[in-house]
């Protein structure tokens, strides 16, 4: 696992960044930013507010990610921190970084994990009082990683769920939102199982939207109508070429990717769909269970949340929309 210390710092830098594997490697972030936006503009429909609306994001893809909003430590919190995790100053977090903005995605150097995820993650270290310690992980490493030791937290993207709550306890930071994209022109609609039926659905192995998907599909197919085709692809840059070819007719994944990919103009949403369906359910701060260190991250994020750290944070990286009201502890579902 690559292992990189998350910092931050006082001034903002901003540049744009679209999917990698389209994109020549000698291209600059600013021509890329440039070229989104003259096609997004060639593209609208004069006087549509929707298109006027869909600004590309300014993403900061820099290791040093000066523009990393910051806070200060809070009593409160640092006195919840375990003494194991106090003793060496520093909190190790699993962030998966092979994705694209705004979640988790590497820099530059192609190696510093970065994302909105890191900077909330970055919040919670301040506030505690200790150094931020970023592993790089997979989606399928991360359980194990923490029931081993190797985590300290994850902060992935990681939905509450009554299976997980069995082994990790959770902190609360986001809405768990889930998005059906198309390529552009899509004339697709999705906002009910019926919709899926007898379309091929990119989604991810293991996760929330992979139960969603395969759960509308029981009850579809329960019902006499076509069953939908899961395809599962090894990176989004694999998965943005599928829909663009038409090899796949939507994805079903993290709506915050969906709509940073829909503000450069590479897809468009056509359906979102609570990560908890049929309940509601909430992206959280994850640890193992009984260690004690979610009230120390719960009383992290509350201070972030008091101070406005959390709400620049998610404004930052596009994502106000998603925001809670407060972060709760294990919050109660549905099985």
């Amino acid at each position: 696992m690559t292992r990189t210390t998350a910092r931050t710092s006082a001034r903002a830098a901003v540049a744009a960044l679209a999917a990698a594997a389209l994109l020549p490697a000698c291209t600059s972030a600013a021509e890329i930013e440039a070229d989104q936006r003259a096609e997004a503009a060639a593209e609208a429909p004069a006087g549509d507010p929707a298109d006027e609306a869909a600004e590309p994001l300014a993403v900061d893809t820099s290791p040093e990610q000066a523009g990393r909003v910051s806070t200060d430590a809070a009593p409160d919190a640092v006195a919840l921190v375990p003494a194991d995790v106090a003793e060496d100053g520093r909190l190790t977090v699993g962030v998966a970084g092979a994705g694209e903005p705004p979640l988790g995605f590497l820099a530059d150097d192609n190696q510093t994990v970065v994302g909105s995820e890191v900077d909330l993650a970055s919040l919670v270290a301040e506030t505690l009082g200790l150094e931020l310690e970023v592993v790089n992980v997979s989606w399928e490493q991360w359980p194990l990683a923490l029931q081993s030791g190797d985590l300290e937290a994850v902060f992935s993207n990681v939905g509450v769920n009554a299976e997980r709550l069995e082994l990790f306890d959770f902190a609360t930071y986001r809405e768990g939102v889930m998005a059906f994209s198309a390529a552009r022109g899509s004339d697709l609609e999705i906002s009910e199982p019926a919709d899926v039926a007898g379309l091929t659905v990119a989604v991810g192995s293991g996760t929330n939207q992979e139960r969603i998907l395969l759960d509308w599909d029981a009850q579809n197919v329960a019902a006499g109508l076509e069953p939908a085709q899961p395809e599962y692809f090894a990176s989004s840059g694999d998965t943005l070429l599928a829909l663009q070819s038409g090899r796949v007719d939507t994805f079903l994944g993290p709506n915050p990717t969906a709509v940073y990919q829909e503000s450069v103009g590479d897809l468009e949403v056509v359906g979102t769909v609570n990560a908890g369906w049929p309940n509601t359910t909430y992206v959280a701060a994850t640890t193992l269970k009984g260690t004690g260190l979610v009230d120390a991250v719960e009383a992290g994020l509350q201070h972030a949340f008091d101070d406005g750290s959390y709400a620049r944070t998610l404004e930052r990286w596009g994502l106000a929309g998603e925001a809670v009201d407060a972060p709760e502890v294990n919050p109660a579902v549905d099985s």
